[in-house]
């Protein structure tokens, strides 16, 4: 019981310390958008005026990029193994497998990356 009361205490102590008004200060900033002070202090951030849909675009552009990468790495790793096998089964089994696997995975950023390319055009001329 001794144990409780001392869990019990210091749970309320803790909800004290954060719930009180030290803890939770007031903004008492005021920003008119309307005067060039304004204006001047957004363009001193380095913030981008870019459309936050294209910079989306754009990343996604970049990782579906790098995704095609890997899968023509793949597609030349497993022409190396074909061509290293040897004649042996189990290794052209699996140069087979790691080449029919990338080449699907290839399709398939090249479908996305042809969607998002659509989804991205058809957003930007329907915004203008």
């Amino acid at each position: 019981m001794n144990q409780f009361k001392k869990f019990l205490f210091g749970f309320l102590a803790l909800q004290c310390l954060a719930f009180s008004p030290l803890a939770i200060a007031p903004v008492q900033a005021q920003v008119n958008l309307f005067d060039n002070e304004s204006a001047t202090a957004f363009n001193n951030t380095g913030l981008s005026k870019e459309d936050p849909r294209t910079i989306i675009a754009n990343l996604i552009k970049v990782v579906l990029g790098f995704l095609g990468t890997i899968a023509v790495l793949l597609v030349i790793y497993s022409g190396f193994l074909w061509m290293t096998a040897g004649g042996k089964p189990d290794n052209i089994k699996k140069a087979k497998d790691i080449m029919s696997a990338a080449v699907v995975g290839l399709i398939i950023i090249l479908i996305s990356y042809g969607v998002t390319l659509f989804v991205t055009e058809t957003l930007s001329n329907t915004i203008k």
